[in-house]
């Protein structure tokens, strides 16, 4: 087969499964989001990774998202230096920009998205830890994202260090995610029953 054909068969079962997840996550309850969130966020926090980094990169949750923000808040009380990433949809990249504080302001976005006003860039090569949403992840670290690559491209910066980890509920964790070539995996993920490690010394097939 392919890769052309193969990207087309993996796009679309990738669409499949996106609407799957989307429709679970919206059953969720708003009580139970929230203690579920809370408990992958206490997981997160000790973590070595998180622990020992002092330039954490999180995100602004979004829709019916994990809700990171308590994660945001240990790290500022923690010292460390809180990232997050800010879109640009015309060039389809995102950048990465620090915050300070729970008032930062913010534009609301396509979708709902909040993207921060007035930031400061930061090096990418002075990133310790990525903690990245996706809609589902598997246990070889692939990750099921939103459909626009912007997280894909922005692992794939050579100048980017970090350790990635993945931030979702457990019921996002699934048996196999569909995989292109231009996927980039995460090195570990935290969810609200558990902490999982990946190899992802061996070769991936795509």
């Amino acid at each position: 087969m392919g890769r052309i054909q193969a990207n087309i068969e993996t796009i679309m079962e990738k669409q499949q499964l996106r609407s799957h997840i989307k429709h679970l996550l919206r059953r969720i309850p708003a009580s139970r989001h929230k203690q579920k969130s809370a408990r992958a966020c206490r997981n997160l926090v000790q973590t070595d990774n998180f622990q020992k980094a002092s330039v954490v990169m999180l995100f602004m949750s979004f829709s019916h998202e994990i809700d990171a923000a308590q994660a945001i808040r240990a790290a500022w009380k923690a010292g460390k230096t809180v990232v997050v990433p800010k879109m640009s949809a015309h060039k389809k990249e995102m950048a990465p920009v620090k915050i300070m504080a729970d008032n930062h302001e913010f534009s609301i976005e396509a979708a709902g998205l909040r993207n921060p006003i007035m930031t400061t860039d930061v090096p990418l090569e002075s990133i310790e830890l990525i903690v990245t949403p996706a809609l589902g992840y598997d246990m070889a670290g692939n990750r099921l994202g939103r459909g626009g690559s912007y997280y894909d491209r922005f692992f794939a910066n050579a100048k980017l260090k970090a350790h990635r980890c993945g931030l979702a509920f457990s019921e996002q964790l699934l048996e196999k995610v569909p995989v292109a070539h231009y996927d980039q995996p995460v090195h570990s993920l935290v969810t609200d029953e558990q902490v999982i490690d990946f190899d992802l010394d061996h070769e991936r097939v795509a």
